[in-house]
């Protein structure tokens, strides 16, 4: 009997240790991995090198067998892996024993004062094992910024242009605060990470382009420098109020500007002076029901550039709105929609557009401005002194002077080079044809005569 017990006992412990020193081979395999992010939150002012880890854990009570462990970025890459003391990109059969684990440690080493990187350095490790893959993501910072991860702004606060500003995550100006934001100041914001306002955010922005305040993706390099949809937009809430932006570009968004409800003061929500507003994928300006007063404002190649509908207040001057279909973008939607409707019933609408061209090239629109009118509540919708390319004028609204289907001869546009000037040539039917709305200078910063000014933000000098 004890030597019947001590033989099964004897048994158990060699089927056992059989088991722990075999493989396990389903895919059902338990795999952990530490991290599923290493974000380097350093800067570097000088060149940088620094390390992090993470660790692969096998769950099971078998060896486990990696089939590969490779950076996809590959030689190529700013980072560098090492595995059990060896260095690489790349790794083959790696096996980790029963309940076990693997260090994986990864450095990145940069220089920021190479002009041509990113801020944010990106790449990815895969993990594969019994045909299944895990990724780790890589995120270091490559140029030195002032990196703001999910910043909220406690009080009243300015930026000024000493460093670039790198949003991470989101930005965040709640009810009774201000951002203050001086002349060429560079905000470049990550794929994740709108600008929300719910306060009050102030852009001081000047004529030259080097003064003017651009909001853009963080992604600086070929060829996602020029993507639509980078990053989410600028969104203005309930409780925003007194907002002016002066000298601002943002492009390269996805909506570049949204906007909802009415202001809670006698001032418009938002205030844009000579602004440009440009490759937003699905809208330039979305505003439902609010209140936005423009001068001498661009937007364009966007999916849809100015969509306001629900109702609201709205003042447009000496504004330029055009998309030329694209690499980017489809040109599918009018450049302009205006609408009182809101689902079933409708909003009081006061909109006015002055001294504007209204313009489409290469899409499938025929009629670049669309009215809609729902209801018989306050009402009115005014085309004073434009351009427009239009083959069924818009009911439901007040038109003067509006010069119809004539190209307004923009100086320059080249979509397969990507390269848009939408100033005007000598002999633009947009040349002098204006009236005056009191408005002195132009998007250059140029003067406009106090008499015929030209349609448009450009003035022809």
């Amino acid at each position: 009997m004890k030597f019947t017990g001590f033989l099964t006992i004897s048994l158990l412990i060699f089927l056992f240790s059989c088991k722990k020193d075999s493989f396990i081979t389903s895919s059902d395999a338990r795999l952990s991995v530490s991290s599923d992010t290493l974000k380097y939150d350093t800067v570097f002012v000088t060149a940088g090198s620094t390390y992090r880890s993470f660790t692969i854990i096998n769950d099971n009570n078998q060896r486990l067998r990696l089939s590969s462990l490779k950076l996809m970025g590959g030689t190529a890459s700013v980072y560098k892996m090492n595995v059990d003391g060896t260095s690489g990109t790349s790794f083959a059969n790696l096996e980790i024993a029963a309940n076990d684990s693997l260090f994986v440690f990864v450095q990145v080493n940069v220089n920021p004062t190479t002009a041509s990187l990113p801020f944010v350095l990106r790449d990815s490790i895969e993990i594969s094992f019994n045909g299944n893959t895990r990724q780790v993501q890589l995120e270091a910072w490559g140029r030195n910024a002032h990196f703001l991860r999910d910043k909220v702004i406690l009080s009243n606060e300015t930026w000024n242009n000493d460093l670039p500003y790198v949003i991470l995550g989101s930005l965040y100006v709640p009810d009774g605060k201000t951002l203050t934001i001086n002349k060429g100041c560079r905000i470049y914001m990550h794929a994740d990470a709108p600008v929300i306002v719910d306060g009050t955010l102030q852009v001081n922005g000047l004529k030259d382009s080097v003064d003017r305040v651009y909001f853009t993706g963080d992604r600086l390099d070929d060829p996602y420098k020029n993507y639509p949809a980078s990053w989410p937009g600028l969104f203005f809430l309930d409780q925003a109020k007194d907002n002016v932006l002066s000298y601002a570009v943002i492009k390269n968004a996805f909506q570049a500007i949204g906007i909802r409800n009415p202001s809670v003061n006698l001032n418009p929500k938002l205030i844009l002076n000579e602004c440009i507003i440009d490759n937003a994928w699905d809208a330039g300006i979305i505003a439902l029901n609010s209140s936005i007063r423009a001068r001498n404002c661009l937007v364009s190649n966007c999916g849809k550039n100015l969509y306001l509908v629900q109702g609201g207040q709205y003042q447009f001057t000496h504004c330029t709105v055009v998309t030329y279909a694209n690499r980017f973008i489809e040109h599918k939607e009018p450049v302009l929609t205006v609408s009182n409707t809101s689902g079933s019933s409708s909003n009081a609408l006061d909109a006015v557009f002055r001294n504007c061209i209204f313009w489409g090239e290469n899409g499938i629109v025929t009629d670049e401005v669309l009215v809609q009118k729902t209801g018989t509540g306050s009402y009115n919708v005014n085309f004073d002194y434009n351009l427009w390319k239009v083959q069924t004028a818009p009911a439901n609204c007040t038109i003067t002077q509006v010069i119809n289907n004539q190209s307004p001869l923009f100086d320059s546009v080249s979509t397969a080079d990507g390269y848009y000037d939408f100033r005007l040539k000598s002999g633009s039917p947009a040349l002098n044809k204006g009236v005056n709305a009191a408005v002195i200078t132009d998007l250059d910063g140029r003067p406009r005569p106090v008499g015929l000014p030209d349609l448009g933000c450009f003035e022809k000098q």
